[in-house]
C-alpha cells in the first residue's frame, strides 16, 4: 500500500466528512471550505464512493475484508466518512460520489474559464472496484444476472443485486482483474478524477453528482490524466471547484456503469481565463472543453447518444472555426477525415462524446 506520499500542491485539502458532499454538488452560495489565488496549487485527497456505499453495507473494512484488505489497508477517510452522518437522513442518496470541496478562486465570476489542470496523481490504495447495478450500465436488462453462479474468485454479489469486482494493482503498475483462480486479465492503469467541475449557477437543490453539464461533473473522459487541462465556464462568483469519482483506469464508454474506482491523490493548478482569450478556448461553444499535450478535447453532452455525438460534432467545428479561421464546412471535411470521436461513458445518464484533434495537425496554433 502507498505510503509516505508527497503533497504536490501549495494548499493540501483532506476529504472529511466537513469537506466533502455525497452524491450531490455544490452550487452558487455553498461556503467554500477552502480559498486559494488565481493560479495557485492544489492537492486533493480523493475518497472513492465504492466499498463505503449503502448497498455494500456502508462498512468498508468488513466489504473490503471479504477480498482478503487488512483492516489497515483500508483508508481513515473512507472508514470516517462511511461513518459520518453524511446521506444518513436520505432514504436514497442523490448520488453515489463522494465530492471534495468547494474550493473557491478569490476573483472568479460568471463569464471567466476556470482552467483546471492536473500536476500530479498518486495511488493512494493498491486496490479498488469496477462495480454493475441494476438498471445501470449498457446493459441494464441483461446484467447483473441474478440467476448466473458467480465463478470469477474476486466477484462478489451484495444484498440487492449489485456485483463488485475486485481489483488490484502488480508491481508492473498494471491493473490485475482475476477470472479464474489461475488467470488473470491485466490492464495499463490511467488514473484521473473523473469528476471535475464548477458550482452550478443557481440556489437552492443541488445537482446530483451523476449527471455531467455545463458545470463539468461527471464527465468520465479517460484522457484527463497528468499533463491535461480541462477548462470550465465559471457558473457562481468564486468558481467552487469540486472533484472526485477517481479512478485507476477506465475503458471509453464505462459500460459495466463504474471502472477500476479507487483512491488517489490529486494535484490541480486552478487558474482563471477572460474575456477572449476565454472565448477563444471554447469558442463559443459554452461546455466543457479539454486539451492534452497532444490533442485538444471537444466535448458533447446529452441523454441521447445521437444528440451527444452532434453536440460534440458542433463543440469541435466552434472551437476549430474560431482557433484555426477554418470556415465551418473545412471544419467539418477535417474532422470527418482526421478527428477521432470516442464514446467517454454511456451510463451517467447524461451521454458524452468526445472529440480527439491533434494538435500537430495544425503547427501554426502550437
Amino acid at each position: 500500500m502507498p505510503t509516505d506520499l508527497p503533497v504536490d500542491g501549495a494548499h493540501h485539502l483532506r476529504t472529511t466528512a466537513k469537506t466533502a458532499r455525497w452524491g450531490e454538488l455544490p452550487h452558487a452560495g455553498s461556503a467554500p471550505v477552502l480559498t486559494v489565488a488565481d493560479g495557485e496549487t492544489l492537492t486533493l485527497d480523493l475518497v472513492s464512493h465504492e466499498g463505503i456505499l449503502p448497498d455494500q453495507g456502508r462498512d468498508p473494512v468488513a466489504f473490503f475484508g471479504e477480498f482478503g484488505v487488512r483492516a489497515h489497508e483500508v483508508l481513515a477517510d473512507a472508514r470516517e466518512i462511511a461513518e459520518s452522518a453524511l446521506g444518513r437522513d436520505e432514504e436514497v442518496l442523490p448520488g453515489p460520489h463522494i465530492v471534495t470541496g468547494p474550493v473557491a478562486v478569490r476573483g472568479a465570476a460568471p463569464g471567466d474559464l476556470l482552467r483546471v489542470e492536473t500536476l500530479s496523481l498518486h495511488r493512494r490504495a493498491h486496490y479498488g472496484i469496477v462495480a454493475n447495478r441494476h438498471t445501470r450500465g449498457a446493459l441494464p436488462g441483461e446484467l447483473p444476472d441474478d440467476n448466473a453462479e458467480l465463478t470469477g474468485p474476486d466477484l462478489l454479489r451484495g444484498p440487492t443485486g449489485t456485483i463488485s469486482a475486485f481489483c488490484t494493482v502488480d508491481d508492473s503498475e498494471r491493473g490485475v482483474l482475476r477470472y479464474t483462480d489461475t488467470l488473470s486479465a491485466r490492464f495499463p492503469l490511467g488514473p484521473f478524477a473523473g469528476i471535475m467541475g464548477v458550482a452550478s449557477g443557481t440556489e437552492g437543490t443541488p445537482l446530483s453528482s451523476i449527471p455531467p453539464g455545463v458545470h463539468g461533473g461527471n464527465l468520465d473522459v479517460k484522457h484527463l490524466t497528468c499533463g491535461s487541462s480541462l477548462y470550465l465556464p465559471v457558473q457562481a462568483e468564486g468558481a467552487g471547484f469540486y472533484a472526485g469519482d477517481p479512478h485507476f483506469a477506465q475503458g471509453n464508454g464505462e459500460v459495466a456503469l463504474t471502472a477500476f474506482e479507487a483512491p488517489l491523490r490529486a494535484t490541480f493548478r486552478l487558474s482563471l481565463i477572460r474575456g477572449d482569450a476565454a472565448r477563444r478556448v471554447q469558442g463559443l461553444a459554452g461546455e466543457p472543453f479539454a486539451e492534452t499535450a497532444t490533442h485538444w478535447i471537444a466535448i458533447g453532452l446529452d441523454a441521447d447518444l445521437d444528440e451527444a455525438m452532434s453536440q460534440c460534432v458542433r463543440a469541435a467545428l466552434a472551437f476549430l472555426t474560431a482557433t484555426t479561421g477554418m470556415d465551418r464546412q473545412t471544419a467539418y471535411a477535417y474532422l470527418s477525415a482526421a478527428a477521432d470521436f470516442e464514446v467517454s461513458q454511456v451510463v451517467d445518464q447524461v451521454k458524452g462524446v468526445h472529440c480527439l484533434i491533434r494538435k500537430a495537425d495544425f503547427p501554426g496554433e502550437q
